[in-house]
């Protein structure tokens, strides 16, 4: 099945909002056997929306925005148009809107009233989690299906009335995949490091992509035989874990702090953090999981230097003699953050972000990452860049590696 995926949406465009929309459907279409021609972004303008479907040429067309209430949302009334289709009030979909709008104690606008006017002859697929219908068009040659922009209804109508009519309508064989994650080396040295290993794939008709992002690379091995190969992509998964076992954070849909969060919880413990330059960032990643409150006691901020007197306690003339970007520092800032916050673990980050190093002679990127534990208080030194941001994503998830490397030994202790 070979599918189109046309965003609408001038937001799109100028890049007031990220297109999240088509990288997900391109993910979740393709585990599904299908395979994306195009991925096409467009304005809300009736003219264009009428050639970019006029010119598809794929088994399936997927359109998402444009189906808002407002005047500039032209999906609907160009898709009617073009399958010469009246709109017509479906009594299904009023029904829902109505019932949608007194939950919530809202008044019901005739524009929301007018969402109910769907093409006559298209099917209609119910939106539970918003007022904007999704439609499937079939005629002309083609199949159209047009979903509401607002990704979470997109993701809703896809996987509860798109997924399950696609294998009755198609042929499609699933994809079978699983991902490593990894942090610790960029994407062209880990493709050197683990490049036998990676022709071994392809000898056995395995694919390998991979995925950067910022401190993250992941591995996806696949098979377009499905579950077949399960077992294969196993046994090259327990390869893969002798070659770089330092490096494997974890898989599928794990994060970083996920698997902290599972080995803190599997130890009974507690985490706190002390924070300077990642001025909360690292909080903000450790509650990222539910339940986070079980582990996670708090974090002392101390962004400004005198901020680590008086809140942690280091005299001025300790900071002064070692600097504020330093191992003392940084060891110092975890002990007497594990003090105070009383938790089994405490994590602190003392640095230069960036762009400008002010008044330090550190490079900018030059950070120290603290960890006081029950049984020692140790500090390691990273260079990291000149990009503020990065630098700070960075930071934290090293922070959070850091944790992870020690939870592992004390977990097999």
């Amino acid at each position: 099945m070979i599918v189109s995926i046309i965003s609408i949406g001038d937001e799109l465009l100028i890049g007031q909002t990220v297109n999240t929309n088509a990288a997900w459907l391109g993910k979740e279409l393709s585990l599904h056997g299908a395979r994306i021609q195009q991925i096409l972004t467009i304005p809300d303008d009736d003219l264009i929306i009428h050639k970019a479907i006029d010119e598809s040429t794929s088994d399936l067309c997927i359109i998402t925005g444009g189906l808002g209430p407002t005047k500039d949302d032209r999906t609907k009334k160009v898709l009617a148009a073009y399958f010469e289709m009246p709109l017509v009030e479906d009594e299904a979909t009023l029904n829902h809107i109505t019932e949608f709008f007194a939950r919530r104690n809202r008044p019901m606008l005739p524009v929301n009233i007018d969402q109910a006017l769907l093409p006559k002859g298209c099917e209609i697929l119910p939106n539970r989690m918003g007022t904007a219908a999704g439609m499937w068009f079939k005629g002309k040659g083609k199949s159209v299906i047009s979903l509401p922009g607002v990704p979470y209804e997109m993701k809703g109508i896809f996987l509860e009335e798109i997924l399950p009519r696609l294998s009755k309508y198609y042929k499609i064989n699933a994809l079978y995949h699983q991902t490593i994650i990894t942090h610790g080396m960029g994407e062209s040295f880990l493709a050197e490091r683990i490049a036998k290993w990676e022709s071994s794939l392809e000898k056995a008709h395995l694919s390998l992509a991979y995925l950067p992002s910022t401190g993250i690379v992941k591995l996806r091995i696949g098979s377009n035989k499905g579950n077949v190969d399960k077992p294969l992509i196993d046994h090259k998964i327990q390869e893969l874990q002798t070659l770089i076992p330092e490096l494997i954070v974890g898989y599928g849909e794990d994060s970083m702090s996920s698997v902290v969060a599972k080995l803190l919880t599997k130890l009974n413990s507690t985490v706190g953090t002390v924070e300077s330059c990642t001025a909360g960032n690292l909080s903000s990643s450790i509650i990222l999981n539910s339940g986070s409150s079980i582990y996670y006691r708090g974090s002392l901020l101390t962004y400004q230097t005198e901020m680590k007197s008086s809140l942690l306690g280091i005299e001025p003339e300790f900071i002064n003699r070692y600097d504020v970007v330093s191992e003392e520092v940084a060891k110092h800032m975890a002990e007497a953050g594990k003090k105070r916050l009383c938790v089994d673990y405490c994590l602190s980050t003392t640095g230069i972000m960036g762009p400008t190093s002010g008044d330090s002679n550190h490079p900018v990127g030059t950070v120290w990452i603290g960890l006081s534990t029950d049984k020692e208080t140790i500090a390691k030194k990273f260079h990291f860049g000149d990009n503020r941001l990065r630098n700070i994503e960075m930071c934290t998830l090293s922070a959070l590696n850091l944790l992870r490397i020690t939870l592992l030994k004390d977990f097999s202790l």
